[in-house]
């Protein structure tokens, strides 16, 4: 059994194959999910796991050199963004219309659906190298 990191092993084995610039969506419970795009669904209920929960267990094995997150985020859900900004500070962020996050979904390695029920609780994290 592993020591640290994500125990999912889904998750884990699609962070493991991830490649310079490959995307990886965290998605809210309602973010519709592209045919052909691999699903991860770790909803239980509504608010679990959470947005932040799942962001948080991502972001710890993974590097990250860019956050996609729609704009109407900033009106919508400050809480969330508020977070963005915290637990991202020194990561570069893209804002986009909620539409054309939606369709950036289709270029995504994988999406981790959540059982987040807050509005445009979605973002996609753009990999980086570790050199």
């Amino acid at each position: 059994m592993k020591r640290h990191g994500i125990l999912n092993s889904h998750i884990s084995k699609v962070l493991t194959d991830l490649g310079h610039t490959d995307m990886v969506v965290i998605a809210d419970a309602g973010l519709p999910i592209p045919d052909g795009v691999p699903r991860i669904d770790l909803s239980l209920k509504l608010g679990v796991p959470s947005f932040e929960d799942v962001v948080d267990a991502v972001r710890d094995d993974m590097v990250i050199e860019k956050v996609i997150v729609a704009h109407e985020i900033k009106e919508n859900n400050k809480e969330t963004m508020s977070y963005i900004n915290e637990v991202f500070f020194d990561t570069e962020k893209q804002f986009v219309s909620h539409e054309i996050l939606k369709a950036l979904t289709k270029e995504a390695k994988v999406v981790i659906r959540t059982g987040e029920v807050t509005p445009y609780a979605n973002c996609i994290l753009q990999a980086g190298v570790i050199f």
